[in-house]
């Protein structure tokens, strides 16, 4: 499979490479994708964005489609990993897009290569009412990929109360945003905002960037 098309924000010569895929249901240059990759990107670090075929072909089309099967969202990933090259690069994304990127970090760490870390924003911890889902955990168990996982403190996906019930790697840390949802909005009644909530998820991805 060849590369699709990445959006490249920051500096060609920086010292990290950020590569991002969207979540199940909005593009990569949503607001979410785009707050994140430009802030990034203003602090000198490249962000690569990228779509699966679904949302390539959904853009084209506009007629929405599922997600593909999980073969071909992993083989996307290894694809653009090949057009960015390993050395520096660190990946992640939105929800469907930062699970598949740990499911490859795992892989690469398995054939004794590996990406430098692993950013993951609002991990799907198990779906709409489930609370757990082995099928999305066991990797995180024994993940070695330094990893930053900001989740919203009530995530229906993962909550706060869910999440301190798992066994994760120590390679793994989380940032939590406080009242947040799955896109990190907290309520109104909190007194936080939405863009506050995102500039503390990319101030703690640039320390943790900063510290690999």
């Amino acid at each position: 499979m060849e590369s699709p098309p990445l959006l490249l924000d920051g500096p060609d010569d920086a010292p990290l490479t950020v590569a991002l895929a969207h979540g199940a249901g909005a593009t990569m240059d949503s607001p979410f994708m785009a707050a994140f990759a430009e802030g990034l990107a203003a602090e000198d670090y490249r962000a690569a964005r990228f779509e699966f075929p679904y949302m390539i072909a959904r853009r084209e089309t506009g007629k929405k489609r599922p997600p593909d099967r999980a073969h071909v969202l992993l083989d996307t990933w290894r694809a653009v990993i090949g057009e960015l090259g390993g050395d520096g690069l660190v990946i992640g994304g939105k929800s469907l897009g930062g699970r598949i990127a740990s499911m490859i970090a795992a892989e690469m760490e398995d054939a004794g290569t590996g990406v430098r870390g692993l950013v993951c924003l609002g991990y799907p911890f198990h779906g709409p009412g489930r609370p757990t889902d082995p099928d999305r955990l066991a990797h995180l168990e024994t993940l070695r990929t330094p990893t930053l996982i900001c989740q919203g403190t009530r995530d229906t996906l993962g909550n706060a109360e869910d999440v301190a019930g798992y066994t994760l790697s120590p390679a793994i840390s989380v940032h939590w945003l406080e009242d947040g949802d799955h896109g990190f909005k907290p309520r109104k009644a909190s007194g936080l905002t939405k863009d506050g909530n995102w500039r503390s998820a990319i101030g703690a991805i640039v320390r943790f960037l900063g510290a690999l």
